[in-house]
């Protein structure tokens, strides 16, 4: 009799969660988190998870509309919003080994410019980030990334 009831009762929990599931619908987990942008510090603190610890939430949130990231180095390099975003996504989970500190620069009420130094054993990269209040949200609109 016991052994019935358990059977009933794992049979019941596998329903349960069957019809959970289905109730989500196929595309329920690749909805956007919703990321706190509320004020140029999260956006700032969002950028630097982002970049740094391999968050991936929030990549397209954060990113402006007309976002392009220069890189000084021997040559000058430019990369559009869908391609930095592209590239986000793939370092998910990959945390860089450096030290970060950042320092800002310039700040108003609608906009912010921030010095974000990455010290790395054998170099340092200093990104000069530049983010806007766009509605309600701030967002990261320009990226200057240079190497010593």
């Amino acid at each position: 009799m016991r052994a019935l009831v358990k059977t009933f009762a794992a049979a019941a929990l596998i329903a349960l969660s069957t019809f959970a599931m289905a109730a989500e619908g196929p595309g329920a987990k690749a909805t956007k988190a919703n990321i706190n942008l509320s004020t140029a510090d999260f956006a700032l603190e969002h950028y630097v998870a982002i970049t740094i610890e391999g968050e991936s939430a929030g990549v397209e949130q954060l990113f402006a509309a007309d976002f392009n990231q220069k890189i000084q180095a021997t040559n000058v390099q430019s990369n559009s919003r869908s391609e930095v975003v592209k590239s986000l996504k793939k370092q998910k989970g990959e945390k860089l080994n450096c030290t970060v500190s950042t320092d800002i620069i310039e700040e108003s009420a609608d906009y912010m410019v921030a010095k974000v130094t990455l010290k790395f054993e054998n170099f340092t990269k200093t990104d000069l980030v530049t983010l806007e209040r766009v509605g309600n949200d701030w967002k990261v609109s320009k990226s200057i990334n240079s190497y010593k």
